[in-house]
């Protein structure tokens, strides 16, 4: 295939909303080679290890970390390459060094099956997350870490998690960093700065974004916040067109916003709420979905859990296994993921049908009593 095909720099900006980005369309086994040498690479003499999601909130994890391990050496992983991590410090890790997993939840077992191989070899495993967790999982993974600190997922970010479980004291910068982290990762929406980290976080290399916010905090440099008004040119032209192919579904007496595109999925989320919807969901091209809540609906997770994915209960994310072939992922950007779009409105259902079932049996035993 001819790279032009999949060039985004030649693409307008309709069909880079409709379509996944160039790296979509690597094969897996030359993305995991690829990320394999990397990871090798990256753990030759390394001190220290972090396994983190390369969001604003994983990366704030890192800055932190290495105020007590400078050099601790980062594993950038989604939380469906737990495993793969994993198997990387297994295979490649000096004996006896620490290990940090941050901002990352096993979905199941799976995820964790070679955690305890990583505890034979490393000094510590220390894990930090926000998401909710699943008790059973929960125990599996205490078996074999030094310690596994989970904050409540409506109240803490994994970066104040981190910072207030280190053994070290905190500067105030990135004390603060935490503070504005939570702000975007919970959708606090109450300190501008945090739309800046969550954007930047996604531009840029994470260890530029880590080597920046541990010299500055919060408050990012003149260079950067032009940067980042210059990519939101494109940015604000793909939300506006996720948001103007959203349709409506009522699901009991919840209002569900449902769109497709490659876009930012927290700003479409927001643009939704602020039309009425109690949640919104936005698929996107590489099959993927984001789960959105508010206030009115806080199951963002049941619903991704239904359709093989998880999360906390206002942003969760799934990928549901609808896609056997290329044939499906076509009928996926042609139909703008119809089929993804119904199973995860089923889910919604099917969530709201337990929710309701849930009220019913608590008012019997009320009544009984």
């Amino acid at each position: 295939m001819d790279d032009w095909l999949i060039d985004d720099d030649r693409l307008s900006l309709t069909r880079t909303s409709l379509l996944p980005g160039e790296g979509f369309f690597r094969p897996d086994s030359v993305a995991e080679a690829e990320q394999e040498r990397k990871a090798r690479e990256a753990l030759d003499d390394a001190p220290a290890v972090v396994v983190a999601d390369p969001d604003a909130d994983g990366l704030a994890c890192v800055a932190l970390l290495r105020e007590l391990v400078a050099e601790a050496t980062l594993l950038p992983v989604g939380p469906r390459d737990i495993a793969t991590a994993l198997g990387y410090i297994a295979e490649y890790a000096e004996p006896g060094i620490p290990v940090f997993i941050c901002d990352l939840c096993p979905d199941a077992e799976t995820d964790i099956e070679h955690l305890e191989l990583v505890a034979d070899r490393a000094s510590e495993v220390h894990w930090f997350d926000h998401h909710q967790w699943d008790a059973d999982l929960g125990a599996r993974v205490d078996e074999h870490v030094t310690r596994r600190v989970v904050g409540e997922s409506d109240e803490e970010c994994s970066a104040d998690v981190v910072a207030r479980s280190l053994d070290t004291d905190v500067p105030d910068h990135l004390a603060e960093l935490a503070v504005v982290t939570r702000d975007h990762d919970l959708w606090l929406r109450e300190d501008p700065r945090s739309d800046d980290l969550a954007d930047y976080a996604y531009w840029t290399d994470p260890e530029e974004y880590i080597e920046v916010v541990r010299e500055h905090g919060a408050d990012l440099p003149a260079e950067v916040t032009e940067f980042l008004a210059e990519q939101r040119v494109e940015k604000e032209a793909l939300i506006e067109r996720a948001v103007d192919r959203a349709e409506i579904h009522e699901v009991g007496d919840w209002t569900v916003g449902v769109t497709y595109g490659r876009c930012s999925q927290n700003e479409v989320a927001e643009a939704l709420r602020q039309q009425g919807t109690d949640a919104a969901v936005v698929v996107k091209p590489a099959g993927s979905a984001s789960i959105r809540g508010t206030d009115e609906f806080e199951r963002a997770h049941e619903v991704a859990a239904k359709v093989n994915g998880g999360g906390h209960p206002k942003a969760a994310g799934c990928k549901p296994d609808i896609y056997d072939d290329m044939l499906d992922y076509a009928n996926h950007w042609t139909t703008r993921g119809a089929v993804a779009r119904q199973v995860i409105i089923e889910a919604f259902h099917d969530v709201k049908r337990e929710a309701e079932a849930e009220t019913d049996e608590n008012e019997g035993v009320e009544t009984e009593q």
